[in-house]
């Protein structure tokens, strides 16, 4: 996966260079210490994966972000944690904050070079086939698969795509986080921020701030907490 580091800080800068030597399949093509300098070599040559910083002086990473091609995928690297849910709104596929723990940062790539994988193996006239009051089928790479309601986790928004964690299995299919909210049971499914819906069945804890179920952590989005809470809580 050929990807890029954009950072206004050079130790930083060193320091995501230096994790990405540890992970052979990342090829690093480059490091910029301004979101312009980085746009323009975007344009120019393909990139799988960004390094983003945040906070940078001129253009910042959120607004890169949204500049950037459909394929391209978006790992931020910031200092500051309160910019999490912002990550949401330009489809980020994680958020690492600094300093940045290897362990941390590996498993970053790993779902990144999943999404990549499932991005360029899947169709574009892909989505939902069928649904049924227990379960749906789901088209992903060029098969159906039986998806049953109680079986799944949640469903991410990634770009113009959804990924639905299963208890089994983490499937890909062409489609908007809205279109398939609507197909789901109302009674089950609860959306959390603008890329995450998740079953309530499924949740293991929560706090006033985030959602854990298993062994993910997701942020609950300010538009959607009162309704989160009244869920969850009421009598």
């Amino acid at each position: 996966m050929k990807c890029i580091i954009v950072d206004d800080e050079p130790i930083a800068r060193k320091g995501i260079e230096k994790l990405t030597t540890t992970i052979s399949s990342l090829k690093l093509l480059g490091c910029f210490e301004s979101a312009e300098t980085a746009a323009k070599f975007i344009r120019d040559h393909e990139v799988d994966l960004l390094f983003l910083d945040i906070q940078m002086s001129g253009l910042n990473g959120i607004e890169l972000a949204r500049t950037i091609p459909a394929t391209t995928l978006v790992i931020f690297t910031t200092a500051f944690a309160e910019y999490a849910l912002d990550s949401y709104e330009v489809d980020a596929v994680d958020y690492l904050v600094k300093p940045i723990k290897p362990e941390r940062f590996k498993k970053a790539v790993e779902k990144a070079l999943s999404y990549h994988s499932m991005l360029l193996s899947e169709e574009k006239n892909v989505g939902i086939e069928q649904v049924n009051n227990d379960f749906m089928f789901i088209k992903s790479d060029r098969r159906f698969f039986k998806v049953n309601f109680r079986d799944i986790l949640f469903v991410e928004g990634l770009k113009d795509y959804v990924i639905i964690q299963t208890t089994t299995q983490r499937l890909i299919t062409h489609m908007n986080l809205k279109t398939i909210h609507g197909l789901l049971p109302q009674l089950n499914f609860l959306r959390v921020n603008r890329s995450y819906i998740i079953n309530k069945e499924s949740i293991d804890s929560f706090s006033n701030n985030d959602v854990f179920i298993r062994d993910y952590e997701i942020s609950i989005g300010n538009s959607y907490r009162d309704e989160f809470f009244d869920e969850l809580l009421k009598k």
